[in-house]
């Protein structure tokens, strides 16, 4: 799995998963080459950027199709606001967010096993979009499990500022509406992405 992911960040030009962003990846030469300018379709440009958000998000084609539209369909919104919203809202990223799980496709799995509540109730659907208060918690009964990387760091884990997050606990709280930052603005161009549904 590592080295299918290395193949597609080198691919990308883009440090879309978490084993891609250390000094070794960063400095790797095919990187390097991958992130010059090369001659391309606009077409080719727009997919590339589709693509780093999917493998970012840990999402399939019909699921992501499905975000585009719903946040090109609606009216008086900032479409790429939304889009960005719903994916940083969904449970699995939350779960990642938090620092309750290393990558996105185990914060994926603790949903999917029931390991995770949602103002103390268990939800099982990774999809599941949290809104403002909302209390996000390790399920007690899965607190022993060694899956958590707040074990390992909880002093150096700083989670996005839209949520705040009890180390001890295992809790965190939605205290505010997601907004792109700079990395996610460096990861990869959603304006871009929308341009290329809308053909």
């Amino acid at each position: 799995m590592k080295i299918k992911q290395y193949k597609t960040a080198r691919r990308l030009g883009a440090r879309i998963f978490p084993k891609t962003q250390n000094p070794k990846f960063i400095l790797n030469k095919r990187v390097q080459r991958a992130r010059r300018p090369s001659p391309t379709t606009e077409y080719g440009l727009q997919l590339i950027e589709k693509q780093k958000v999917r493998y970012t998000y840990n999402l399939n084609e019909r699921q992501f199709a499905q975000y585009v539209k719903k946040a090109t369909g609606k009216k008086g919104i900032n479409p790429v606001g939304y889009l960005y919203q719903t994916l940083e809202q969904r449970l699995d990223n939350v779960v990642f967010r938090l620092g309750f799980a290393s990558t996105r496709p185990l914060a994926r799995q603790m949903v999917s096993h029931g390991h995770i509540t949602v103002n103390g109730r268990r939800v099982n659907i990774p999809s599941f979009r949290v809104s403002m208060d909302d209390r996000i918690a390790i399920r007690k009964e899965s607190k022993d499990k060694n899956f958590s990387s707040l074990s390992k760091s909880p002093k150096e884990y700083t989670p996005p500022v839209w949520l705040s997050i009890d180390i001890d606990k295992r809790e965190g709280v939605v205290v505010s509406t997601p907004v792109s930052d700079k990395s996610s603005e460096d990861l990869f161009n959603l304006t871009s992405v929308l341009e290329f549904y809308s053909r």
